[in-house]
């Protein structure tokens, strides 16, 4: 069940299309919905300027920060109640805003942020690479929503990754909620030979018949192509008018720093749909 989501508040231009789609699923799961914005100043950093012996270069006006994130807040609350969310609530974290969202995200069922703006677009308190950060450091799923999604449902067609492997099948089960409404899922294997230990004698078929009898309209789509897992998911969403592409968030520890693998970070630059990501 999907009862309680936060969406990342940020007043930039890109708030509007992830406030729709978690208005949508609010509205649709009867859901409570926390808007989450930050100062984007760290507790560590607010220490250090309080022991700081001279003003720092720039001044950093603590006040200003939170009166803006407040602002931002009120904000979100008339934009939701505008499209129809019965439960609202807004939380301003003293944080930096991938720490803040990570702390709201342990007691909600979903994450909803925006993909990685262009360069130079983004709202001052919203660092780079954000998505990446919450899908492998959080343990909630995520919902990262493109630009040009405006109010389409969600729950229409669902494409969904599957490998195998323990990241889809926590994506898989994180999105159960969304599959068990939508009108088709599309359950698609790219080189399914290729991990054949994993799926069988007849790839998909476990899958396919554990999410059949959570009541989940499935078929089962091999795909046998030269082209990235990424861009085969997002070719097959794309072909049939999907409204969300579920997949796991794969990546590794390089120099103790989290990357994301290739297919994942092909998804969440190109993905048509909203896209659920869970690690």
């Amino acid at each position: 069940m999907i009862k309680t989501i936060v969406v990342h508040v940020d007043g930039s231009a890109h708030q509007d299309s992830r406030l729709r789609a978690a208005a949508r699923l609010a509205s649709e799961h009867d859901a409570h919905l926390v808007g989450s914005a930050a100062t984007g100043i760290s507790f560590a950093d607010m220490a250090l300027l309080a022991g700081a012996v001279s003003p720092p270069s720039p001044v950093v006006d603590l006040d200003a920060l939170r009166a803006g994130a407040r602002r931002r807040l009120d904000d979100f609350t008339v934009q939701a109640g505008r499209l129809g969310v019965a439960s609202i609530e807004t939380r301003l974290a003293e944080e930096d805003t991938a720490f803040g969202l990570l702390l709201q995200s342990r007691y909600a069922d979903l994450l909803v942020l925006s993909q990685d703006p262009p360069r130079g677009s983004a709202a001052p308190s919203t660092p780079r690479d954000l998505p990446t950060h919450l899908a492998l450091h959080g343990v909630r799923p995520v919902l990262v929503v493109p630009d040009s999604y405006h109010d389409a449902p969600i729950a229409s067609t669902i494409v969904a990754g599957w490998d195998g492997g323990g990241c889809a099948l926590r994506a898989i089960d994180a999105a159960l909620p969304l599959l068990c409404r939508a009108d088709a899922v599309k359950l698609v294997l790219v080189n399914p030979d290729t991990l054949s230990g994993l799926h069988g004698e007849e790839p998909g078929a476990d899958m396919a018949l554990y999410l059949a009898r959570h009541g989940v309209a499935v078929e089962v789509i091999v795909e046998r192509t030269q082209a990235t897992a990424g861009n085969a998911l997002a070719t097959v969403a794309r072909d049939s008018g999907a409204g969300l592409i579920v997949a796991g968030a794969y990546g590794h520890s390089r120099l103790r720093e989290w990357v994301l693998g290739g297919a994942t970070r092909e998804l969440l630059e190109r993905t048509p749909a909203p896209l659920l990501l869970a690690h």
